[in-house]
């Protein structure tokens, strides 16, 4: 099926399905640089206080709308929050340090997720696949080369912030109904919430780890929206039982 022409006849039009820690490893390697950055700290505060690592998150949002999302995002983050915690007193030494810690992420292993590769080509059998990841545009563009997913996916939507308007100029772009969209995502926040707010459907597959700003959400646990597949294995099952509802929607 041509990605340019979704199955309009279906009830399910079009499946966008996110990266990060939905089809690939990502938040362990984030991690791993939080614990580097706080080691660091450890020669100047104590940072066993938890509001010192709280002190990086916060930094971390107040860059968003200069910095966005990503490891560049982090690393500068990490520099400012040290800077700002410790009075100036950081060594040049350990900044050079998280500088090291970024391009050490930068350069993470690519690791596909156990099932996506099976059930992502399952599903583009029966319906047009896009995917569509937030963060920084050549990390990303890394990211899907070497998890080599341009033979899955014909259109790959690359999107500095995940919210109501960003789906809504990506399906105008389809010219699809927002009812016939469904995004499989890991994060409440950035794919799930966005999508059923504006009438669409939602898969849920929740990741090992998850960063402190995409738990902050307001999607209920009963969403009639949205479906939880605890693994990719799940997806193709999970999208069926969504045909099933979207099918009974448009019939009532």
């Amino acid at each position: 099926m041509n990605i340019s022409t979704p199955g309009r006849g279906s009830a399910i039009g079009l499946v966008g399905f996110d990266g990060d820690d939905t089809l690939w490893k990502s938040e362990d390697y984030y991690r791993k640089a939080e614990q580097d950055y706080l080691d660091l700290l450890s020669h100047y505060i104590d940072v066993h206080d938890t509001r010192t690592a709280r002190h990086l998150l916060d930094v971390q949002r107040r860059n968003l709308a200069v910095f966005g999302y990503g490891v560049k995002a982090m690393t500068l983050s990490m520099i400012e929050a040290a800077i700002e915690i410790t009075d100036s007193r950081v060594s040049a030494k350990h900044i050079q340090c998280m500088l090291d810690i970024g391009h050490d992420t930068l350069r993470h292993p690519v690791e596909l997720i156990d099932g996506v590769r099976e059930s992502v080509a399952k599903i583009a059998e029966d319906h047009p696949v896009v995917l569509i990841t937030k963060g920084d545009l050549f990390h990303q563009e890394a990211k899907i080369k070497v998890a080599q997913l341009h033979d899955l996916f014909p259109r790959i939507e690359i999107v500095s912030e995940k919210d109501p308007e960003t789906y809504a100029r990506v399906l105008s772009e389809f010219d699809l109904p927002i009812n016939q969209f469904v995004m499989v995502g890991n994060s409440l926040r950035s794919d799930i919430e966005p999508v059923v707010t504006l009438g669409g459907w939602g898969v849920h597959t929740p990741y090992a780890v998850t960063w402190a700003h995409e738990t902050e959400h307001g999607v209920a646990d009963d969403e009639p929206r949205m479906v939880t597949a605890d693994t990719a294995w799940d997806w193709p099952a999970a999208l069926q039982a969504i045909q099933a509802k979207a099918t009974a929607a448009r019939g009532a």
